[in-house]
């Protein structure tokens, strides 16, 4: 042996290890840190942890070093906050001496913990599974799953059972546009993911916490609780400990089910964390809902939006809006941005916000922008052929399929089919969190030829150090961004300095959500001529476009 464990442990373990040779036992004295090894196949002198140890020596596969992160951070907490727990473990890949390729492990550690719970000694063993282990295990997580949720459901209620006195919560969570990620960063990425998800809960959730993996990426968690705040800050840590795998961008989203009625199934319960969860998707601002019996109207809305989307298409209930854009120091149009408007026959006007989010959720949302794309591209034409001198018409691009529909492919086949100058149609993206996500595919339609629009710039994710690198032509400045920084002298300065070094690198500039005399003249001495908003027009059917046009403009 390498080196000895305390006596306490020696002779105790010694044991274990003549009757299994395939099992390795690491000892960590957090006092010394130290890491001590009870094998003669494993040199463990001059390393401090288990996991500088075992990803330095390649033990450990690559795919396995985000599970292990989170495992050594669950330690780490108890080691500085204490913790209840004497145990923890996970599931790893590892090639373990004598073995040439890597298998499937169990990682357990057991600790000592002095009298404020504090970890002080920590008993590591990382022993390979059977076949049959593996055979098994897959057999369980397939049966606590939705599918067959007859184990978990019966986890749920002991949950429910046996903590009588505490609230219990259903937390059901996804991976916002999941579909995108795949697009991104491909299929074997995403499902690796969704591994990581899952074998990272079984170390943040404890025995008491019952977690599946639903369907796809949809998750769900059952825990007693005492307060709100304490959901909130078990969601918070599991955000921080699941988000960032690899360096992939996504986010959470979440929904939560109190138990008012414990005498309802646990589906029940499930089923209204899901709603929640549902609802909240396309909120910029929030990634958590607490479940309400009110929301079942919502839920309710959407379904009949997506019932009646299709024939709505069809029935021609769809239509294109425009919003002028105006110059400020002539107060002429010189532009306009194509919007997509739904007139139901009963119901008159649908609120855009109501029903784009969830067509970008269900992905109708591309069948629409390609009807306002081709709207867009008539009015151009019929501008021409009425001998009304036309302006550029932008329409919008969304971001979740860019990487999976050839977007250029199909605005070049319109251009052509209705013949107009490829500069009259111009495109606007949103800015996103991942810029490099769509860096390309704006480069590609800049090389065909397209005027690019950055929409919303100052929504969130801008920055001014972005500017040097961006691709765009044009910056659409965000009427939140505007009235935000309109309300100080130091906000001005901010509005003024981004309006100046733009211009500086040749971007042009559109302020959009401009409602207000002193906000045009504000902008106009920044130096920004080009104007959006309900000052000057809000979006107005295409027939009104035209009379304006020709009555501004002569």
């Amino acid at each position: 042996m390498k080196n000895e464990f305390p006596s306490e442990y020696g002779s105790r373990l010694v044991n274990i290890i003549m009757q299994d040779r395939e099992t390795v036992h690491f000892y960590n004295n957090i006092a010394d840190n130290k890491l001590l090894s009870l094998s003669e196949s494993f040199d463990a002198e001059n390393y401090t942890g288990i996991r500088s140890m075992l990803k330095e020596k390649k033990i450990i596969s690559d795919d396995s070093l985000n599970v292990l992160d989170v495992f050594c951070e669950r330690i780490n907490e108890g080691i500085l906050n204490g913790t209840d727990s004497n145990s923890l473990s996970t599931d790893i890949s590892a090639k373990l001496p004598g073995t040439d390729d890597f298998r499937m492990c169990h990682l357990h550690a057991f600790f000592r913990r002095d009298e404020n719970g504090r970890i002080t000694d920590i008993h590591y063993n990382i022993r390979p599974y059977a076949p049959k282990e593996i055979f098994d295990r897959e057999v369980l997580q397939n049966f606590s799953s939705d599918k067959n949720p007859k184990i978990f459901s019966k986890r749920c209620r002991h949950v429910i059972d046996s903590n009588p006195d505490r609230d219990i919560a259903f937390i059901q969570f996804d991976v916002e546009r999941f579909k995108l990620v795949n697009e991104i960063y491909g299929v074997d990425k995403g499902d690796e993911l969704l591994r990581f998800i899952n074998d990272s809960l079984a170390i943040v959730c404890t025995d008491e916490q019952p977690f599946c993996r639903l369907t796809a990426d949809v998750f769900m968690i059952v825990t007693p609780f005492d307060t709100k705040d304490e959901i909130i800050a078990f969601i918070r840590r599991i955000e921080s400990m699941l988000c960032g795998y690899k360096g992939m961008e996504y986010r959470l989203i979440f929904g939560v089910a109190v138990v008012d009625d414990r005498t309802l199934h646990t589906r029940r319960h499930g089923d209204n964390a899901s709603l929640a969860r549902q609802l909240i998707k396309g909120n910029a601002m929030e990634n958590v809902l607490f479940y309400e019996s009110s929301m079942k109207s919502e839920l309710h809305k959407k379904q009949a939006i997506e019932e009646s989307m299709q024939n709505a298409l069809l029935d021609h209930e769809f239509v294109m809006y425009l919003q002028p854009k105006y110059s400020i120091s002539t107060n002429r149009i010189i532009g306009a941005e194509a919007l997509a408007r739904w007139i139901h026959p009963e119901k008159g006007m649908i609120p855009p916000a109501e029903f784009i989010p969830v067509f970008e959720e269900n992905g109708f949302i591309l069948t629409l922008d390609r009807f306002i794309w081709e709207e867009a591209c008539k009015k151009i034409r019929e501008l021409i052929d009425n001998g009304i001198e036309p302006v550029p018409i932008s329409v919008n691009i969304s971001r979740e399929y860019v990487h999976s529909y050839d977007v250029v492919g199909e605005l070049l086949r319109l251009v052509g089919k209705y013949d107009i100058p490829i500069h009259m149609l111009e495109l606007e993206i949103t800015e996103t969190a991942d810029p490099n996500g769509v860096e390309d595919i704006v480069k590609d339609m800049k090389k065909a030829g397209f005027t690019m629009l950055m929409d919303d710039f100052g929504s969130g994710y801008s920055s001014l150090n972005m500017l040097k690198s961006t691709p765009f032509d044009v910056l659409k400045i965000d009427r939140h961004f505007l009235e935000e920084f309109m309300d100080s002298d130091r906000g001005r300065k901010i509005i003024e300095h981004t309006i100046s070094m733009s211009r500086d690198i040749g971007l042009g500039i559109i302020a959009e959500g401009v409602e207000t005399g002193e906000q045009a003249e504000f902008l106009s001495h920044c130096g920004c001529d080009s104007a959006q908003g309900f000052y000057y027009s809000k979006p107005i059917p295409a027939e009104e476009f035209d009379h304006r046009l020709k009555t501004v403009n002569g």
